[in-house]
């Protein structure tokens, strides 16, 4: 209902320059069109978020009868895209000579500073030509000297009635001098390509840097060592198992020879108290509900891209994400419910509310204490009020009502739970144990070999993230992350194994938090990753990293946490289902 709405107003307010934008929608111009150049942000090199609106430095604009430029969807305006016309004019397969475009007639002191700073700090600015973009530098330094760059020239690529190709060359070499009158120029060259549509993004990833030989070496590490960490805990849990069967299956007359041994421990003591419910469940059942969604909105919004190149429109993964997490209600709704009726649960309302407003809550904090710094700072990722207004209406009127037919469905369909074991009236006492069978230390070491397993494969990530790369190898992500989802559940069971060995019956949050702990090590990354692996600095882009990655983490956390408890869910329920109970 949004996004229809939203696109009803974007058709009203082009009604008056549909001859300039139909054609760039389109993609397709007739000889002589005019093909709009849009100036999108101006920021720091480093500092790759922190981008400010282009004509927040003193550029000067051409002659051209403004266009104003409309968020087209939710991730474009949540990206702090801010698309201004330039007010440059040219034509489709028109070539244009040198022309001065606009000038400033003196560079006050306060335009000279603007400038000065920019060029300090190695500002870089970003413009599209028919949704391509194209980067360049405002100045540079040479010999304790400023000079700023004054001229551009294209060259664009046609193909048919298709803009295939754009490069921009930053020219016009200028001292920079207070009280000076600074002309900007343009030039257009036009040039066929063969070049086909379809593969005019091409130019723009890095084969060399996604397809190198050490991305395909982890893969294929990641592989061998699935196959050894199930073949491995296979072989363990049943010749492990499969000896606990016989012992728990002896006679009373060969028991008493076993007592020698040690056998009076072990998993079946704690028969009467495993299937207990969980402490804070209407938490954890929030807590599982949300992972289950985010484990679908995960694989499908990979999917999607992978089918569709999302990657190549501005904000269309975001969006596509924001719109599969708001669909995909129902199935937070469903589990978290089904979980908490099969516990037992009986506050229904608040276990809803939580199901909807975990995870939203704890992102649209985070987002706005960031936005609160970015408005400070005049930045262009500062949202705009009006996108607060559609993502709030979104959870209210999208996801709330989806999530109450969820719950409704698992609270109705669960049933009661059946659990092989009957559960004691009175908990059984946790015995003393060694200090590595600790819940602590299992959830601590849990998180070891699943951030193996991924470990380089977030190098790539962080890398087209928060430097100027664009991620397109999803195919390889997709595959390392059922790799991760593998290790996660093989590592949960045999944590559970042991926990319930040292007859610890409280498996249901340790296995949750050992498998939720890939996390952890994943953030400590990422705060090695800034220190070492990136030049940014100041408040803004320290704030925006740590807190974006924060978020990551979280959902990476929730959504593992959710698989090792479903994988030792099914482990618990099989091995107390097979063996007898007197």
């Amino acid at each position: 209902m949004t996004r229809i709405l939203v696109t009803v107003l974007i058709l009203v307010s082009l009604t008056g320059c549909l001859h300039v934008l139909g054609d760039e929608h389109a993609h397709l111009y007739e000889d002589g069109e005019e093909v709009v150049l849009w100036m999108n942000t101006v920021g720091p090199y480093h500092n790759q978020q922190e981008t400010y609106k282009y004509y927040s430095l003193p550029y000067c604009k051409g002659l051209q009868e403004n266009i104003g430029h409309y968020h087209e969807t939710l991730g474009e305006a949540l990206e702090g895209y801010e698309l201004e016309y330039s007010q440059i004019g040219f034509n489709f397969k028109s070539k244009t000579a040198v022309n001065a475009y606009c000038e400033v007639p003196e560079l006050k002191l306060e335009d000279f500073k603007a400038f000065e700073f920019a060029i300090k700090n190695r500002y870089w600015y970003q413009m599209f030509i028919d949704d391509l973009p194209i980067w360049g530098v405002v100045g540079e330094i040479d010999q304790n000297e400023l000079f700023l760059y004054t001229h551009m020239k294209f060259d664009i690529g046609y193909n048919g009635h298709r803009i295939v190709d754009v490069n921009m060359t930053t020219e016009g070499k200028t001292a920079l001098k207070q009280g000076d009158k600074i002309a900007f120029s343009y030039e257009v060259n036009w040039k066929p390509s063969t070049i086909k549509y379809e593969d005019r993004f091409d130019k723009y990833l890095d084969a060399n840097f996604f397809q190198h030989r050490i991305h395909w070496f982890s893969i294929f590490n990641s592989f061998m060592m699935v196959i050894f960490l199930v073949g491995l805990v296979s072989m363990i849990l049943m010749r492990t198992l499969r000896k606990d069967y016989a012992r728990y299956a002896k006679d009373e007359e060969e028991m008493d020879m076993d007592r020698e041994l040690g056998d009076e421990y072990g998993w079946k003591q704690v028969h009467g108290d495993v299937f207990r419910t969980p402490a804070h469940l209407l938490v954890f059942s929030s807590v599982l509900g949300t992972g289950y969604q985010l484990l679908v909105v995960t694989i499908a919004v990979i999917l999607f891209t992978i089918l569709g190149e999302l990657y190549t429109e501005r904000g269309s993964l975001l969006s596509t994400a924001i719109f599969v997490y708001a669909a995909t209600s129902p199935i937070n709704g469903y589990f978290g419910a089904s979980i908490y009726s099969q516990s037992g649960g009986k506050k229904w309302i608040q276990q809803m509310l939580a199901s909807v407003f975990l995870l939203p809550f704890v992102v649209c904090g985070t987002a706005f204490f960031i936005n609160f710094i970015a408005i400070y700072y005049h930045a262009s990722r500062a949202i705009p009020f009006g996108s607060m207004v559609a993502v709030t209406c979104i959870v209210l009127f999208i996801v709330l009502p989806l999530t109450l037919v969820g719950t409704v469905l698992g609270r109705n369909l669960a049933g009661q739970a059946d659990h092989p074991c009957r559960v004691n009236a009175v908990p059984r006492p946790i015995p003393e144990k060694k200090w590595f069978m600790e819940p602590l230390v299992i959830v601590a070491l849990g998180g070891i070999l699943p951030f193996g397993s991924i470990f380089i494969e977030m190098y790539f990530i962080f890398t087209s993230f928060w430097a100027y790369k664009i991620y397109y190898v999803y195919g390889f992500m997709l595959l390392v992350f059922l790799i991760l989802l593998v290790v996660t559940v093989c590592v949960t069971i045999v944590c559970t194994y042991f926990l319930l060995n040292a007859e610890d019956y409280r498996w249901q949050w340790t296995s949750f938090f050992a498998a939720a702990s890939t996390s952890g090590y994943v953030y400590m990354y990422s705060i090695y990753y800034f220190l070492f692996k990136t030049k940014m600095y100041g408040l803004f882009q320290t704030t925006f990293y740590f807190g974006h990655m924060a978020l990551f983490s979280l959902g990476l956390g929730i959504m593992c946490g959710t698989v090792g408890y479903i994988g030792s869910s099914y482990f618990v329920r099989k091995i107390y289902s097979t063996v007898k109970i007197d």
